[in-house]
C-alpha cells in the first residue's frame, strides 16, 4: 500500500485516512516513512499557523476531503490539511524526537491562534511578547475556549483534531463544537454551513453524547441515501461504509 506522495499532501493524508477508516494494519516501518514525510512540510511556505504546509500541486489543484467534498480556498486548505496532518501524526503514534518536537512546534503554533487574535501575530505568525503559558491564566483560557474555527469545514477538521487527543482541553472544545453544531442544523437531517460527510466522519470518532445526538439526527438522510447508492467509486465506498457503521452505532 503506497502511503507517501512526494508531490501532495492531501495525497499522502487520504492514503493514511484510509488505512486508518479501514483498520488496516501498518507495520512500524510503514509509519515511519509517512512520519518523516510529513514532519518534512512543517512550517514550511504556505503553512497555516506554523503547522505542516500542502505543496504547490496541492494549492494550484485543490484537495479533496477522504469524504470527496472540494476545499475552496489556499486558506482552508492550508489550515485543514495542517490539522488533518497532526491527527495522521498523533494515529501513527511514532514517538521519535523529531516526530515530537514537529508535532509540539505545529501543536503551539494553532493554539497562539486559538487563544489569541490573529492581529495580535506578526509577520513570522508569533506572539508579540507573550507565550501561551505566560500570558493567560486558566479562567483567561477557559473564556477564550472554541467550539468552532472560522468556517464549517475548518471547524470539522480542528474536531478531528481534538477527537485523537490534540491542542488542549479537547473534550472541552469538542463539548462547545457540538453546541455550535446542533444551532447549525438545517431542519432536514443536515446542517447549515457544514459539509455532510466530513460533519459525519468527525461525530463518529468524537465518543461524546452530544455528538451521538447529532448522528441520530441525521439518520433518514443516511437511511435514504442507503436506498439509492451503491459503492461504486472509492469516495462512495467510503460514504457507505461511514453511513452503514453510524446507522449501527446509533
Amino acid at each position: 500500500m503506497k502511503l507517501v506522495y512526494t508531490n501532495s499532501l492531501a495525497k499522502t493524508l487520504d492514503s493514511l485516512n484510509e488505512a486508518f477508516f479501514f483498520n488496516i494494519h501498518l507495520s512500524k516501518t510503514q509509519k515511519e516513512e509517512p512520519a518523516k514525510w510529513l514532519i518534512s512540510r512543517r512550517g514550511k511556505a504556505g503553512s497555516y499557523a506554523s503547522m505542516f504546509a500542502p505543496t504547490e500541486l496541492d494549492f494550484s489543484k485543490g484537495a479533496k476531503l477522504f469524504t470527496g467534498e472540494v476545499i475552496r480556498s489556499n486558506a482552508a486548505t492550508g489550515h485543514i490539511l495542517g490539522e488533518e496532518t497532526c491527527r495522521a501524526l498523533i494515529r501513527l503514534g511514532i514517538k521519535t524526537p523529531e516526530v515530537k518536537d514537529a508535532l509540539k512546534r505545529a501543536t503551539n503554533g494553532m493554539l497562539k491562534r486559538l487563544y489569541y487574535d490573529i492581529c495580535a501575530f506578526d509577520v513570522a505568525g508569533t506572539v508579540r511578547g507573550r507565550s501561551i503559558n505566560k500570558g493567560l491564566s486558566y479562567g483567561d483560557k477557559m473564556r477564550k475556549l472554541r467550539g468552532m474555527y472560522c468556517c464549517g469545514i475548518c471547524s470539522v477538521s480542528y474536531w478531528r483534531h481534538l477527537a485523537v487527543g490534540g491542542l488542549d482541553y479537547s473534550e472541552k472544545r469538542l463539548v462547545l463544537g457540538m453546541k455550535d453544531l446542533k444551532s447549525h442544523r438545517d431542519g432536514k437531517g443536515g446542517w447549515h454551513r457544514f459539509p455532510f460527510y466530513y460533519t459525519l466522519l468527525s461525530l463518529n470518532e468524537i465518543n461524546l453524547k452530544p455528538a451521538l445526538d447529532e448522528m441520530r439526527y441525521a439518520v433518514p438522510v443516511l437511511e435514504r441515501y442507503l436506498k439509492r447508492a451503491s459503492a461504486k467509486t472509492k469516495i462512495s465506498e467510503r460514504r457507505w461504509v461511514l453511513a452503514e457503521r453510524i446507522l449501527t452505532k446509533v
